[in-house]
């Protein structure tokens, strides 16, 4: 696992501190209501002509700074486990503040899938270029078809496929559950609104949405 990422780079969706010491004050537009229970959202799973999706157990988070272990909750879900969001939410330092890096989510999905199947990446400039987002893409097909789901620090606006709008101009984490047309295209289960709980968006938009930050995969 890469340890060297910047914290100042992959803030969170209840906002850091700056390298300068400012502090951005708590998101809230990121507030969801949870799903109710045992009526989880899933996705099928399927593979046919470079496109494959996991059924994810999708549950959305249940305030506005629990996003980070949401993602992973709903990212581990796709191998049938099943974690307390709270006790997830604990080992990642997680406060009311959100959850201060990818890399903090990182060893707890190791931990939980018993092996280092994730490594954290970051992009860090303003807009990922080619390379950056071939990786990203690579990255994810390569996750996909191992049966393990990805998980973004995202920031900003992004537009998905339907021309629908996603913004976490604080930060926000998701997770990405599928890829289609050779990764060009990838699934995300997004745990800030359960009515909104997947949705596609081009791997370009989505390389733009994590710059500044990391993913893990």
């Amino acid at each position: 696992m890469r340890t060297d990422m910047l914290r100042r780079t992959a803030l969170t969706a209840a906002g850091l501190a700056f390298a300068g010491g400012a502090v951005a004050g708590p998101v809230t537009t990121a507030v969801a209501t949870p799903t109710t229970q045992g009526k989880p959202v899933t996705v099928a799973q399927d593979r046919k002509g470079g496109e494959r999706e996991l059924g994810v157990r999708y549950e959305a988070q249940p305030n506005f700074y629990y996003c980070g272990p949401a993602a992973a909750r709903n990212a581990l879900s796709v191998q049938g486990k099943n974690i307390d969001v709270d006790a997830m939410a604990q080992r990642m330092g997680t406060t009311e503040a959100g959850t201060n890096s990818i890399n903090d989510i990182t060893p707890v999905l190791n931990k939980e899938t018993g092996k280092d199947a994730y490594q954290s990446v970051e992009i860090r400039d303003p807009k990922a270029d080619d390379t950056q987002t071939d990786k990203l893409r690579a990255d994810i097909v390569t996750a996909i078809d191992e049966g393990h789901a990805v998980v973004a620090n995202i920031a900003g606006t992004a537009t998905d496929t339907d021309g629908g709008t996603h913004s976490f101009e604080g930060g926000h984490y998701i997770s990405v559950v599928g890829y289609r047309d050779n990764g060009d295209t990838v699934t995300i289960a997004d745990s800030a609104d359960p009515t909104q709980a997947t949705y596609r968006m081009s791997v370009d938009n989505l390389a733009d949405w994590i710059a500044t930050r990391g993913y893990t995969a």
